[in-house]
């Protein structure tokens, strides 16, 4: 299956502004890729820039996806560990942009083999309940937020953190009344607290039933993990700490975390996705699915993943949710509810709507 073309898109879907620990979005700095083949397939993938966090801007995805696309072209889409050996090649790290590449041939591959990209992975459809993520505001806003939610169906929250540990317990417990006892609540930090902080924060949160706490701290102090696990009341989980299964190893062996929070985003696609997954698994560690502000298009790919990987438990997959205001993704995942369904068309079996991709700055290489 050679290579002829690759459309690169600059896919920037506007948003009600979105903060964490690290800083607000304004919108969701996408990129969109459409690989062209002799065999008449078209591969699809797409990434979320999320600079604060992973060091990627659109804009760097952009250039950087000119330049893999000249690699590949009139290579073999099939040989999906080798065309990904040459973008590492090519360049370190660049994670988010080379997601994109990665999920387009993973849908090339399993268009090719005549599947859904789930049965190409070996999964089988299984519920996915992903939870809905609440941004940092004040508590009593925050709380309110919660409340309709729940009204809405809603029954496990992901709450954001990482500012000063006296405001974020008030954050919770506001929460917590305003949801009752039934509720799941996750919170994450997004490596907003300094170590005395986290200590502070999840030993005063301890009261409130949290599920789990993602990276409370910056990854500079991953040697502190350990303690802070030792003291926490909260399980940890690792989200930046880990991009890659060499991370995973180094954060299992340490005892740094109790689950991993996976990313495609972060880890430069379904590929590493599958290694981390599988040394988290021999480990008997548990995994989250998760991402940055994708649109449906890269939700579905994320929906497959989880139906073929028993070990993934847990599911933060409501990107797409998070105040985009537009949906220009045709077919692939929908929700129901919070519940997230796939129908069986071959691939990843979602497309971008033709009209919305000729409104975008692009580039055919």
């Amino acid at each position: 299956m050679e290579i002829l073309k690759i459309e690169v898109y600059k896919y920037s879907i506007p948003m009600v502004p979105f903060t964490i620990a690290t800083g607000t979005m304004h919108f969701a700095q996408n990129l969109l890729i459409r690989i062209h083949t002799n065999t008449e397939h078209i591969g699809v993938g797409e990434c979320s820039a999320f600079p604060m966090i992973v060091g990627e801007t659109q804009a760097t995805c952009y250039e950087m996806a000119k330049e893999f696309a000249t690699i590949w072209k009139h290579k073999n889409a099939l040989d999906i560990d080798a065309r990904l050996g040459e973008l590492d090649l090519f360049t370190a790290r660049n994670y988010t942009a080379k997601s994109a590449f990665d999920m387009a041939l993973y849908d090339l591959a399993a268009k090719h083999a005549g599947l859904p990209l789930y049965k190409y992975l070996g999964g089988n459809i299984k519920d996915i309940e992903s939870d809905l993520t609440i941004g940092i505001d004040t508590p009593q806003n925050m709380a309110e937020t919660a409340a309709k939610f729940v009204a809405d169906g809603v029954r496990m929250i992901k709450v954001k953190l990482g500012k000063d540990p006296a405001t974020d317990i008030a954050r919770i417990q506001k929460i917590r009344e305003a949801v009752g006892a039934n509720i799941i609540l996750r919170i994450d930090a997004n490596q907003g607290w300094t170590y005395d902080d986290a200590v502070t924060a999840l030993t005063g949160l301890g009261a409130y039933d949290i599920q789990f706490c993602e990276q409370p701290m910056r990854t500079f102090n991953d040697h502190l993990l350990p303690a802070l696990c030792g003291i926490s009341p909260i399980s940890i989980m690792a989200d930046e700490s880990v991009y890659t299964h060499h991370d995973a190893e180094r954060i299992i062996a340490n005892k740094a975390c109790a689950s991993i929070n996976i990313k495609l985003a972060k880890s430069g696609g379904i590929k590493e996705a599958l290694a981390i997954n599988k040394v988290a698994e021999t480990a008997g560690v548990p995994c989250m699915l998760g991402g940055m502000l994708e649109s449906r298009l890269a939700l579905s790919a994320k929906v497959h993943l989880a139906m073929g990987l028993d070990n993934v438990k847990y599911y933060d997959l409501d990107t797409c949710l998070l105040g985009h205001k537009i949906d220009p993704v045709t077919r692939g995942a929908r929700y129901k509810g919070m519940h997230l369904e796939l129908n069986d068309a071959h691939g990843i079996g979602a497309d971008v709507d033709p009209a919305f991709l000729q409104t975008l700055e692009q580039v055919v290489i």
